[in-house]
């Protein structure tokens, strides 16, 4: 007969479900199962069972395994103890021996959810009390009777998952409690920053003094604003106009962000868990000293708590440090420590630098335009106030190669330099030549005659 490609079910997985109800051999009984195999038959298919043959083979299935677990608990156990592949006489024999190197912890913490729970504790004690084999358990269900065999199980799982994490969450929290502890201080005591903010406060106080009175301070998302607020053309903001200010006037000031130190890892820091971690540690350190006290012989607990001990004192130190001066500077600027975490109050430093840099280059690139606007219109000032007879000395300086001078056809030169010619229809190229010619400059010319050569001779240039 052809084969039924179905999903079948272990014995394990059927535990609790509707298939536990269910009597396949009953309907087996009740059916004539010839004409089915007559129809279903393949060509190579020998003679039809008999029932009681079928019966015979039902009754040697896969002995079912008694368990103990409930179904989907049961498999994840399976998937956990394959994934470790490590005999779970080994793995009990560790966790009794505080063994680190035998285990990972990852599988420690996977192995920590299957602590037996307060039933099947009952289960496997009804069990044992009525002597029935453990051969009849399935896997998963002989792993959890010597599991729980284990004295103080959670306990020793917990200890044992603290100890393998506790470098790791120290190196994770040392360097954010350093973050809010330098970021704090430098702010609170950063020199520049005031007076940044005191000429911030200045200019405030001058907008609205006619209309809204002095302040004595301001929110430090003020700062945002001063981006916001155009001049009268819309050509600059405020900010832009302050930091000129300060570069002309308070020069010292203007670096006030060098003294600023890890505003943006601080900005990272959630205060609040942080300190949450190191509670938790502290915790679990007093955990293990408990331990310590029931097991009094083990080395590896020994060894651990002589050498994490003042390290952890000194982090629960650091954690009281960084909420005080946090604390301080956040009062200290006018806000509330417990409505303003630093995930707020930093960016709003790192926000204002950001911008005080970039209108600082704005500014900057602003005067070089300037500048170079200012230089070009001195240099026309200058061409067009300089006497003339400078700047006809400059050109003929220019031309002091001796070029070739052209006659010109008819004469044209030659009427330039007499002045029989109209200047109007002059050339430039003409009037250039007429100035070279060797009757020119130095000859009999009047000096007037040669200003006002050279005043059309140059403006036929220039229109050229």
């Amino acid at each position: 007969m052809p084969l039924l490609n179905w999903q079948a079910l272990k014995s394990n997985q059927v535990a609790g479900t509707i298939f536990t109800e269910l009597d396949d051999e009953n309907v087996l009984e009740e059916l004539n199962m010839a004409t089915f195999e007559e129809q279903f038959k393949t060509k190579a298919q020998s003679a039809p069972a008999q029932l009681g043959t079928l019966k015979m083979k039902l009754a040697h299935k896969t002995p079912s395994k008694v368990s103990l677990m409930e179904p989907n608990r049961a498999k994840n156990l399976a998937i956990t103890l394959r994934k470790e592949g490590v005999a779970a006489s080994d793995i009990c024999c560790a966790i009794e021996t505080y063994n680190q190197r035998a285990l990972s912890l990852d599988f420690l913490e996977l192995l920590e959810r299957f602590i037996p729970t307060e039933y099947e504790a009952k289960l496997i004690h009804g069990y044992e009390c009525e002597g029935r084999p453990l051969g009849e358990l399935s896997e998963e269900d002989r792993f959890m009777v010597r599991f729980s065999k284990i004295p103080r199980l959670p306990q020793r799982i917990s200890t044992l998952t603290f100890v393998g994490n506790f470098p790791e969450n120290v190196q994770l929290i040392q360097p954010q409690l350093n973050a809010i502890i330098a970021a704090s201080m430098s702010i609170k005591s950063s020199g520049k920053l005031k007076k940044i903010l005191e000429i911030i406060l200045a200019f405030g106080n001058y907008m609205n003094s006619s209309k809204r009175g002095a302040a004595y301070g301001f929110r430090l998302q003020s700062l945002d604003l001063l981006s916001d607020t155009k001049s009268t053309d819309r050509k600059q903001t405020l900010l832009h106009f302050i930091v000129g200010i300060i570069q002309e006037k308070y020069p010292d000031a203007r670096s006030f962000f060098t003294e600023l130190h890890f505003l943006d890892k601080a900005a990272l820091v959630s205060l609040d868990s942080i300190l949450q971690d190191v509670r938790a540690l502290q915790s679990g350190m007093e955990a293990t000293r408990r331990e310590f006290s029931v097991e009094k012989e083990n080395p590896v607990l020994q060894m651990f708590l002589s050498s994490n001990a003042e390290l952890l004192h000194s982090l629960i130190s650091d954690g009281r440090t960084a909420q005080d001066v946090y604390d301080s500077a956040v009062e200290y600027f006018g806000e509330s420590s417990k409505a303003t975490p630093p995930s707020v109050f930093f960016p709003v430093f790192v926000r204002f630098i950001r911008a005080y840099k970039q209108a600082e280059q704005e500014n900057e690139q602003r005067a070089r335009q300037q500048s170079s606007f200012k230089r070009f219109w001195s240099f026309q000032v200058c061409v067009t106030s300089k006497p003339p007879q400078m700047d006809l000395i400059a050109e003929l300086k220019r031309r002091q190669v001796s070029p070739l001078v052209r006659e010109g056809k008819d004469g044209a030169i030659e009427d330039i330099i007499t002045g029989t010619r109209p200047w109007r229809s002059w050339r430039p190229l003409e009037v250039l030549e007429a100035l070279e010619a060797p009757g020119g400059p130095g000859g009999p010319w009047r000096p007037w005659r040669l200003l006002h050569l050279w005043i059309k001779g140059k403006a036929l240039y220039l229109g050229k």
